[in-house]
């Protein structure tokens, strides 16, 4: 007798979690040399995973660690759904931090906790298990699937990023952008809004990220002797940066606002629904007081708007005690989130000509750029959208609220640029579960809730005509 779909999913909530176990007890850290054979471990047990269900897979070897690529068969007139995760892991140091060794999964109050419990592995299993619910119960599944697992997300996902370039492509064979092509993509690597409330991600900010270096005299000097006669760079660096964003919490670099995506009255509403608690919020991370860009809350701020922020400093003599020294050399790490419609290439362009324009005499600059995507948003009114809505309110009994996040997601706008496509984001963690932390931890009753709403999903999304 073939069970419903659901009473299947219902009935074996302990051998998924067990799979789970499965998978979360290979330490597949990535950015550790050490573990290169246990990031290869488990790329082959997700592989075999996906094989043992039908999915046609394959393990494409890049110059880092490999890539899991799995496919169904198509679906007429059905859209084909690209599901993209990475099953490599942050380093679970410091270890005498966990309660539990963080290798060795342990459940605790509803908790699951192991090192990738949430980020990402618990997360991406729920779809491949509900792909194997739809073909336990139905023996097909009702859109075309396929999977794009990585192991490098932790460490900048190079792999990834030259696949989607065609670097692994093969004569006569199909290119990755060929293989990939797909109506819409879903990613489950974030949060909900909190306990019991569901979201769906419909924005990210960009980022564009540099380093700043100053070089003054050709050595450290003696403050007393040369200072009031020369620059010294940790001054001007100070200055410099105090230059790139005034009281008011604007950033000052020329044009920065330009192409800013303004929020609508509609989304300015749907944020205020959330009721926000800044009590809450500011006790959690241990601040007196908010700050930001003048005329937005909170949310707006962190959600909506573009912002800078200064990541690292250095200069001169950093050890115990004093030392009268006037530095040779400083410098700086710092970004700026950007929002939809963006263009870091632009925003790079007229920081550079700002900061050559600002810097005091004496001093040498040198300014590198590290990294930059552009900030991506999806149209709430997107049929895909409100498939995704309607799944997982059958997931999880209610209704999701629509959120953006101040985190940016490199592989989406590669998605986005790539592709052409939309990406929905569906987080089942929480903010609290300790990703990159100590005592990582994933809700149970999240994780059968995301396999439900993953199994809805393929279903809800079919109805769509392509």
């Amino acid at each position: 007798m073939v069970l419903p779909l659901e009473t299947y999913i219902e009935q074996n909530k302990q051998a998924f979690e067990d799979d789970l176990c499965e998978l979360l007890r290979i330490p597949s850290v990535s950015t550790d040399s050490a573990y290169k054979d246990d990031v290869q471990r488990a790329g082959n047990w997700i592989a075999e995973r996906l094989k043992s269900i039908g999915f046609e897979t394959e393990i494409i070897e890049t110059v880092g660690h490999p890539i899991v690529f799995a496919q169904s068969p198509p679906i007429e007139n059905a859209p084909t759904v690209l599901v993209y995760g990475h099953y490599d892991v942050q380093p679970p140091d410091p270890l005498d931090e966990w309660e539990t060794p963080p290798f060795e999964p342990h459940v605790r109050n509803g908790y699951l906790f192991a090192r990738g419990a949430t980020d990402d592995k618990g997360q991406f299993l729920t779809h491949i298990i509900s792909a194997q619910a739809w073909k336990e119960t139905a023996d097909q599944l009702p859109v075309q699937i396929k999977f794009l697992i990585e192991g490098e997300e932790e460490c900048g996902s190079k792999g990834l990023m030259e696949f989607l370039a065609g670097k692994y492509d093969q004569p006569g064979q199909p290119t990755a952008i060929e293989k990939i092509s797909c109506d819409v993509a879903v990613i489950s690597d974030g949060s909900m809004y909190g306990p019991e409330r569901p979201a769906i991600t419909y924005g990210l900010k960009g980022i564009s990220y540099y380093e700043l270096r100053l070089q003054g005299p050709n050595q450290d000097l003696h403050s007393g002797a040369f200072g009031g006669s020369v620059t010294n760079p940790a001054n001007a660096l100070t200055q410099m940066l105090a230059k790139l964003i005034d009281e008011n919490g604007r950033v000052q670099i020329p044009g920065f606002y330009d192409e800013v995506l303004e929020m609508t009255d509609a989304e300015r509403k749907q944020f205020d629904d959330l009721n926000f608690d800044e009590q809450e919020y500011m006790k959690q991370i241990g601040v007196s007081e908010l700050s930001g860009e003048a005329g937005f809350t909170t949310l707006e701020r962190r959600w909506s708007r573009p912002t800078f922020d200064i990541n690292g400093l250095w200069s001169g003599y950093q050890d115990e005690g004093a030392k009268t020294v006037l530095p040779a050399k400083a410098g700086a790490k710092f970004s700026c989130r950007l929002v939809a419609n963006q263009d870091p290439q632009k925003i790079l362009a007229s920081l550079e000509s700002y900061l050559k324009e600002i810097c005091p005499p004496g001093i040498e600059m040198e300014l590198i750029p590290m990294h930059g995507a552009r900030g991506v948003t999806v149209d709430l009114d997107s049929p895909f959208m409100a498939a995704a809505a309607e799944a997982i309110e059958r997931g999880f009994g209610t209704k999701p609220c629509f959120i953006r996040t101040g985190g940016s997601i490199p592989v989406v706008t590669a998605f986005t640029e790539k592709l052409g496509i939309d990406t929905l984001l569906l987080g089942w963690g929480q903010d609290d579960d300790n990703m990159h932390s100590p005592n990582e931890r994933f809700s149970l009753s999240d994780f059968h809730r995301g396999i439900k709403a993953s199994a809805h999903l393929w279903a809800e999304l079919a109805e769509i005509r392509v």
